[in-house]
């Protein structure tokens, strides 16, 4: 009956007496009968016992941590109510020692150690001079709070300001020290405020033509130009892609960079094609330039050495300008978009977007926000940078060409038109507009406007400038409020006016002079000179005094 691996007795079978074994089997006997089950009711051969008694070896291992986890925190327990006395071993410790009691019925204490003997701690046993270095070094790791920062801020301020004063004072014997401090803390609250007006334009004095200074060293039309800082230094760009640098008392020409030709900007140390913009940092550390190579060179102000090149414009680099105080760029291009960068990390930050036409002019002041000329489609804008909007300005007729910040509340424009305007930032349409600001001229049988080609404001004053091919710069005061604009004398200059700078002082405004417009060559004026002209400007002796705009105008 039965095959291979049938019943027993079978052909198959494998048969053994009583107390022998298989050979070939192991010595432990397969269990008869069902097969085993554990614990759980779970069927289980040789490799589920093998698991059973893992996983019941590891539950063992975890008891006996847990238990021990247990016995630690009660000797940390002990150790913390009595944090100087010797803890006692546990009877299970390979130090117990078994004692017999006293009389008292407490054990005795062992040889050579009292029972109570106090064990000192680290802080102890150191030295009070390492204890004192200590405590002193952990002082100076204490950060500084941010109210101890304003506090400390504002004494440094109030200490420059004082040096500042009693500098001045010096000169000018007759100011009173006593209101200096006072004086200078109200100015620097009215022009954060926009609603700062020197009154300065009634006191200027027209300028004599012989004194009229001028510097020649481009070959090519002037496109743009900017004054140092502290008023020592002119930096001057040119359609031949040359910089110079000038020295303002003696006219010498301190460092040039010569254009190179097209494609050559990697091998060429300078611009290979024409330079339309130029800024410089409040600091004076750095100078930055753009041309029609879309390129925008970061250069060390005091030796011209070129640091970095920014791209990423798409079009023409058309406006540039350093926010006051720090070394962030802002920078306006024909490709319609305005872009952020930090000059100090060579970074790029972000790009606004917003403009329908070409940008023509940018400018910027302490605030963390700009103001764009755009050209043919009519507007001026004020971009905000961190709310990432903008405000839409619109009043002239013309392509807008050229835009100045008097201060952090009002700006002026200029356009082909022949108008200029003044503006509030709170206000969408001019504050005061000039039509025809230079004239007319004829062209092809019809009477048009002179084009406004720069504009120029002295900062936290009512006196402006403007340029055209007119044959003369003309300055103006702003009335009361910002609220009119009022013709004042006129500057013989012969030739496109396409840059306008005034000192940091008011002392001199500078001109950049071609014989071509900076955006084009419409027309040519060939009895001008490609220079940098300086003029210097009087005043009477009078001081002025700061005035706060009308309420109107904030």
């Amino acid at each position: 009956m039965g095959g291979r691996g049938g019943s027993a007795g079978g052909p198959g079978a494998l048969t053994t007496g009583p107390g022998q074994r298989v050979p070939g089997t192991s010595g432990r006997s397969r269990p008869k009968g069902p097969r085993h089950r554990d614990r759980r009711g779970v069927a289980s051969g040789r490799g589920v016992t093998k698991r059973w008694r893992r996983d019941y070896g590891a539950g063992r291992a975890r008891r006996r941590a847990r238990k021990g986890c247990l016995a630690g925190v009660s000797a940390v327990r002990l150790c913390c109510a009595r944090p100087h006395s010797r803890p006692v071993p546990s009877r299970r410790s390979p130090h117990f020692v078994p004692q017999a009691p006293g009389a008292d019925g407490r054990p005795r204490a062992t040889a050579g150690r009292p029972a109570d003997e106090e064990v000192s701690s680290d802080s102890e046993t150191e030295s009070p001079l390492l204890g004192r270095r200590r405590r002193e070094a952990a002082e100076e790791e204490v950060e500084e709070t941010p109210q101890e920062k304003k506090l400390r801020l504002a004494k440094q301020y109030l200490e420059e300001l004082r040096q500042l004063e009693e500098e001045r004072a010096e000169e000018e014997e007759e100011l009173e020290p006593a209101d200096l401090i006072g004086d200078r803390l109200k100015e620097d609250v009215l022009e954060q405020r926009g609603r700062l007006q020197r009154l300065v334009a009634k006191d200027v004095q027209p300028p004599d033509p012989a004194r009229i200074r001028v510097l020649r060293g481009h070959q090519l039309p002037v496109t743009c130009l900017v004054i140092s800082p502290d008023d020592r230094f002119i930096f001057s760009a040119s359609k031949d892609g040359s910089l110079i640098k000038w020295e303002v008392d003696s006219g010498k020409r301190l460092c040039v960079v010569p254009g190179g030709k097209k494609g050559t900007e990697e091998r060429h140390m300078g611009h290979a094609s024409q330079v339309l913009c130029m800024a410089i940092s409040s600091d004076g550390k750095y100078l930055a330039t753009g041309d029609r190579n879309k390129l925008i060179m970061i250069w060390d102000a005091a030796t011209c050495k070129r640091l970095h090149i920014f791209t990423g414009h798409r079009d023409a680099v058309s406006g540039l300008s350093f926010r006051k105080g720090t070394h962030q760029l802002y920078s306006a291009s024909h490709d319609r978009c305005v872009k952020v960068w930090d000059v100090a990390e060579n970074a790029y930050v972000e790009t606004l977007f917003g403009h329908q036409d070409i940008i023509t002019g940018l400018d910027s002041l302490s605030r963390e926000c700009c103001v764009t000329a755009g050209g043919r489609d009519g507007t001026v804008r004020l971009w905000k940078i961190p709310e990432e909007s903008q405000l839409v300005f619109s009043g002239h007729q013309g392509s807008i060409d050229c835009i100045q910040l008097i201060n952090e509340e009002h700006m002026v424009s200029g356009a082909d038109d022949g108008s200029l305007a003044l503006w509030g930032l709170t206000k969408k349409k001019p504050l005061a507009l000039a039509r025809q600001a230079h004239g007319e001229q004829e062209a092809q049988g019809l009477q048009q406007p002179l084009w406004i080609s720069a504009v120029a404001a002295l900062r936290n004053t009512d006196l402006l400038a403007t340029g055209s091919h007119s044959g003369s710069v003309k300055l103006w005061k702003c009335g009361e409020g910002f609220r009119k604009l009022e013709h004042l004398l006129d500057i013989p200059l012969v030739g496109f006016v396409n840059s306008l700078k005034f000192s940091a002082a008011g002392d001199f405004l500078v001109a950049g002079i071609g014989q071509e417009h900076r955006l084009g060559r419409w027309w040519r004026i060939k009895e001008a000179k490609n220079s940098i002209c300086i003029i210097p400007l009087k005043q009477k002796t009078t001081a002025s005094s700061p005035e706060e705009g009308s309420p109107g105008s904030s």
